[in-house]
């Protein structure tokens, strides 16, 4: 092969590729960040079959394999593994689509069995240990405890809450409009308590001095810019080391703490499959029986914050009666 056909062959792999990112982010509809982990382990394939010097539509099963077990022979955990390979399987579903193979020499590739991993739960006591943890003389004490308060009343991915915008709050309605994965929205419902740390907050935020660009934003860095996922993550280990939490926790722990105290409420767990935005046949079909009259009830009836108001609401209703 001459020097103008070899250029001719990467200008056109390189064309495949960046059709491949179009794919994933106008067909597939899947969020900035996932798109990036895919194109991330697919290099990670690319790499490895030009170091072998096979062109990737000429790639084999015994290739893949061979690529699966170096994965494995390097130390690449389980789930890791299992995410590359689900990448592979989506690139080569994209080739046959799109008529640059004939075959799928991914169809057979397994993944690597993944044990069940239980994510860390909170109680209500150590989220409120955690909440009561924020500094309030800090010109962003009331930020961080209506962050806190949101993630936990709504079950938010840290993404959703570093996105939620003014226009997509509902407090007379009781929710709160979600843009989730794939840039699909939903409404969750969110309680008394986030509604009243969210006002607090929009009070000061007042006095922030905003960028261009981020007037919409619920929640925003000292410096006027929407606050990063990084900088949840560490509030949250550094709140919950001052509060003596030694679970390894992170912003997901609050969303994951949200699901399992509605279900040991007795909340519905379709209705929370439904909350909590997961994508799947089943969720899908979630969303045609659920109503959003319904939602709003389960975690009404179901969420500590909103057990404990209505328990307060009852004691001060009875106090005034016997007054």
């Amino acid at each position: 092969m001459n020097t103008e056909e070899k250029s001719e062959n990467k200008d056109n792999d390189a064309l495949i590729i960046r059709k491949y990112m179009q794919y994933l982010k106008l067909e597939k509809a899947l969020a900035g960040n996932t798109q990036e982990a895919y194109m991330q382990d697919l290099e990670k394939l690319l790499n490895f079959l030009k170091a072998e010097n096979i062109d990737f539509r000429k790639c084999t099963y015994e290739n893949l394999q061979q690529f699966s077990a170096e994965l494995h022979d390097i130390g690449i955990h389980a789930r890791s593994q299992a995410r590359i390979i689900s990448g592979i399987h989506s690139f080569y579903r994209f080739l046959v689509l799109n008529n640059y193979i004939e075959t799928d020499p991914s169809e057979l590739l397994e993944t690597p069995k993944i044990g069940l991993h239980l994510p860390e739960v909170l109680t209500v006591e150590e989220i409120d240990r955690i909440i009561e943890t924020v500094d309030m003389d800090k010109a962003e004490g009331q930020r961080n405890r209506a962050i806190l308060e949101t993630l936990y009343s709504c079950g938010l991915r840290v993404s959703e809450l570093c996105n939620l915008k003014m226009s997509d709050l509902y407090f007379t309605e009781g929710f709160v409009k979600v843009e989730g994965k794939g840039s699909k929205q939903r409404i969750v419902p969110i309680s008394q308590r986030a509604i009243k740390e969210i006002r607090y907050w929009l009070i000061d935020r007042q006095a922030w001095r905003v960028k261009p660009g981020y007037e919409d934003y619920v929640f925003l860095a000292r410096w006027g810019k929407g606050i990063s996922r990084i900088m949840i993550f560490h509030l949250i280990k550094e709140l919950a080391d001052k509060a003596g939490i030694t679970k390894k926790i992170s912003p997901h722990t609050f969303r994951h703490s949200f699901a399992t105290h509605l279900l040991e409420g007795g909340a519905n767990l379709r209705a929370i499959q439904a909350m909590l935005g997961h994508e799947s046949i089943t969720t899908t079909e979630i969303y045609t029986h659920i109503d959003r009259d319904r939602l709003r009830q389960e975690i009404i009836e179901h969420h500590p914050r909103n057990i404990k108001f209505r328990n307060e609401k009852n004691r001060r209703h009875q106090e005034t009666e016997e007054v």
